[in-house]
Order: structure tokens, then C-alpha cells, then sequence
């Protein structure tokens, strides 16, 4: 997007994303930005009643919405990668690495 229309235009759609996203999480969820394009929710106190596929088409379903921009319409994809505490990892670098694993998978 930067190439193409401009780090001004790539910068705004990062912020509307984070916006769709906080818009679909909870009070107590933390919505950040890695980096690039990417970015991760933290889900303190999920439990196994909630379920992921739900929350990630919930995301899917919001993020994928065509965005407008300077009267421009843009199409995102995302990829989204999953991990849950202990059963994928103890500590946070694992659980980022086993959920940046999962996200290379799913866009396969």
C-alpha cells in the first residue's frame, strides 16, 4: 500500500484497522501493532467456552469491509494466527512464535 498510494494513505488504513479491531474485542483485550501489518490481541482470561474460530471469523467479518480513503476503496485480506496459554506456549516469545506459525499456515 505504501509503494503503491502513499505512507500518508498506508498509515491511515492501519489506523482504521485498529479500529475495526477494538471495535470487535472486549474492554480487557489488548489490541496492538507488531509491526509492518501485523498485529496481535491479547484475550486475558479467554476461556475454553469462547470460541476462536468465532472471535477470528468476528474479525475476518469486520477487517475485510472495504476501506475509503481520499474517495479511494481499498480491499484487505488478513491472515490470522492463534495460540492459547499453557497448551501453546508458557511465555509470551512462544506463544507469539507458535501464533506467527499459525498465521504463515493459514495463508497457505
Amino acid at each position: 500500500i505504501n509503494d503503491s498510494l502513499g505512507h500518508s494513505f498506508g498509515d491511515t488504513i492501519l489506523v482504521e484497522v485498529a479500529s475495526r479491531l477494538l471495535s470487535v474485542t472486549r474492554a480487557t483485550d489488548t489490541v496492538s501493532r507488531q509491526g509492518g501489518d501485523e498485529f496481535m490481541i491479547i484475550m486475558p482470561n479467554a476461556n475454553h467456552e469462547e470460541n476462536f474460530a468465532d472471535v477470528a471469523r468476528k474479525i475476518l467479518n469486520t477487517v475485510s469491509v472495504p476501506y475509503f480513503v481520499n474517495q479511494q476503496e481499498l480491499n484487505v485480506t488478513l491472515s490470522i494466527g492463534i495460540s492459547v496459554y499453557p497448551h501453546d506456549g508458557t511465555d509470551a516469545n512462544t506463544l507469539i512464535k507458535n501464533a506467527d506459525a499459525a498465521m504463515y499456515h493459514a495463508k497457505e
